[in-house]
């Protein structure tokens, strides 16, 4: 199982998430189901509804919707990275706040790393993969 991390002067429930470049570090307490992204609320800092999807589907999947309040510290990459990175840390968080919520977020797919990367370029072509065009003359 998972190792509980908590917060020891406040007591609040953590977790790390990584994605892309992105990470995301998350704090769970009890509360009335406020979201904050670096100190501004959610619609504010992921205009993107698919990005605030990507953070409330894990409060759905264990029904904690109006019962936590969540304070996400997102760096580096871009949004659709930071929200997957939120939503990992998130899902960790929620499992340390409820051990019993492991099992839901576990076949919900939100506890599994993605662990696609850029490629970096090589020398002696023009991106990752793709070389010079060829010319016969």
């Amino acid at each position: 199982m998972q190792i509980q991390k908590k917060d020891e002067k406040t007591g609040m429930s953590l977790g790390t998430g990584r994605r892309k470049s992105a990470i995301a570090r998350v704090r769970v307490a009890p509360g009335s189901g406020k979201i904050t992204v670096n100190h501004r609320d959610i619609e504010h800092y992921f205009p993107s509804v698919q990005d605030q999807y990507a953070i409330t589907s894990t409060l759905d999947a264990v029904g904690a919707r109006n019962d936590v309040d969540v304070f996400i510290t997102a760096s580096g990459g871009g949004a659709t990275g930071q929200s997957g990175a939120a939503r990992m840390g998130l899902a960790r968080a929620l499992v340390s706040f409820n051990e019993g919520n492991f099992q839901a977020l576990r076949d919900g797919g939100f506890l599994t790393r993605d662990s696609r990367m850029k490629e970096r370029k090589k020398y002696g072509l023009r991106g990752a993969r793709r070389g010079v065009q060829f010319s016969k003359r």
